[in-house]
């Protein structure tokens, strides 16, 4: 069973080193149909890497990567061979590539030539051995280009936010190394500083609540910020056990959710908390956020705002506008129904709240024809060759289509009620057609229009 294992492992880097060449082909055939279709040449191999994407079931940001990969594969021969051979994985082939990617072509190949991966010389090693390795001999080849590479890396500074398990959350700061050393260091010496004042808490806890309270300037972590828990009404007012979703975040037990929002707040500090009428086809959307000019952070105003759902399905219903922009109500209800980007197998967070059949093309400003994209997908369907559609469904689908014809399905995810015998629509079949010819003298749409 053990050289079962090896030999399965050894046959997914050779199908993943075959998936990197006919991506190296797919992208060179797909900018040869571009040039005959008239698109700029700065516009060549836009939305290649998100037909990967949807082909192989991964982000469109993965495919963006993959595709990278594959096209390093000529320029390191010594890392491809032992990527086909399965001496180093899919993951451990891209990092060697990340590695070596602000050196000129010659020096990469140096590098692929020193390290010969492909005679075992990463044999037993691990992820961050690899790393250590390539970097070290990218750095003797040309510590000028690495020395930039560091310095543009400033500019990628960002914080980002993912779920964990059991209703935690992860918040990561991407920062300059002494800003994030000296960051850790004051949250340390704070928590020493209490622990030795007699505060029970451990360190690690010290320093989390001092971090929220720092950012947000209120101990505990709730201001003004309108917080969206999507819950039945039964989950909120009857003790039922159906799961809630906190937006941004995904699914959250029912019994944390009816806690977290009355033990945050006061039988005087609350508003709106009557029970609405129970129905099986109702849901509730609840925000909270504190009370301005108070000083007790546990005194919150509590908004309900009933969410009526088609029975069974979990459909949303309907709202319309006839104004270009998504007014603020249903740029929330868009929010709420989708949760992230609805791109299939993209989970980034909603940035664009865009026209399924773009305004120019007289797409209604409708709940209907509306959805919920990230800042890069909405990009990639403005793309020569892309079109999409809403087609009828239990809940609200859009189907995609992409330049090589191939058609892909995402259908919004269900609402806290939504009934259990309902299946998702299977996705589409693929078929084959050619790009379509687009004007290049036609307006596009701005981003998250």
């Amino acid at each position: 069973m053990i050289d079962q294992l090896r030999e399965l492992e050894d046959l997914k880097s050779a199908a993943a080193a075959k998936q990197a060449d006919i991506a190296v082909a797919f992208d060179l055939f797909q900018r040869r149909v571009q040039v005959a279709a008239g698109v700029p040449a700065d516009e060549l191999g836009a939305g290649v890497g998100a037909q990967i994407a949807l082909a192989r079931r991964e982000s469109p940001s993965r495919g963006g990567r993959l595709l990278g990969l594959a096209k390093a594969g000529k320029e390191m021969p010594h890392t491809f061979a032992a990527f086909r051979a399965g001496q180093l994985n899919e993951w451990r082939a891209t990092l060697v590539v990340r590695e070596t990617a602000c050196l000129s072509v010659e020096d990469r190949q140096a590098v692929d030539e020193e390290l010969a991966a492909d005679t075992g010389t990463f044999t037993g090693a691990g992820d961050r051995a690899i790393v250590a390795a390539v970097r070290a001999a990218a750095y003797r080849r040309d510590p000028k280009s690495v020395a930039r590479r560091a310095s543009r890396a400033v500019t990628e500074r960002n914080v980002s936010l993912r779920p964990a398990p059991d209703t935690m959350t992860y918040l990561t700061a991407l920062l300059p190394v002494a800003e994030g050393v000296a960051a850790y260091a004051s949250l340390t010496r704070h928590a020493d500083t209490l622990r030795s004042s007699g505060d029970e808490r451990s360190r690690g806890k010290i320093m989390a609540d001092s971090l929220v309270e720092r950012v947000t300037g209120t101990p505990g972590g709730i201001t003004g910020i309108d917080i969206q828990l999507v819950m039945t009404d039964r989950t909120l007012f009857q003790g039922d056990s159906e799961p809630a979703r906190l937006t941004g975040y995904g699914t959250v037990p029912a019994q944390w959710a009816r806690e977290n929002i009355l033990n945050r707040t006061t039988g005087t500090g609350s508003a709106g908390m009557a029970a609405p009428d129970a129905g099986s086809g109702t849901a509730v959307g609840v925000g909270y956020g504190a009370i301005a000019g108070t000083s007790d952070q546990h005194e919150l105003s509590v908004w309900v705002r009933r969410l009526y759902t088609a029975p069974g399905t979990g459909e949303l219903v309907a709202m319309d506008s006839k104004a270009r922009l998504f007014p603020p109500g249903l740029r929330r209800f868009l929010q709420v129904r989708d949760d992230t980007c609805r791109t299939p197998y993209c989970d980034a967070p909603i940035r664009h709240d865009d026209h399924v059949v773009p305004w120019h093309n007289e797409g209604p400003t409708t709940a209907g024809n509306g959805q919920g994209l990230c800042e890069a997908c909405n990009h990639t369907k403005e793309n020569p060759g892309w079109t999409a559609k809403p087609i009828p469904g239990t809940r609200h689908t859009v189907e995609t289509r992409t330049p090589t014809g191939h058609t892909y399905r995402s259908t919004a995810p269900p609402l806290p009620g939504t009934s259990r015998e309902v299946a998702p629509l299977p996705e589409a079949p693929h078929h084959q057609a050619t790009l379509p010819q687009r004007r290049l003298t036609e307006k596009r749409c701005p981003a998250g229009r």
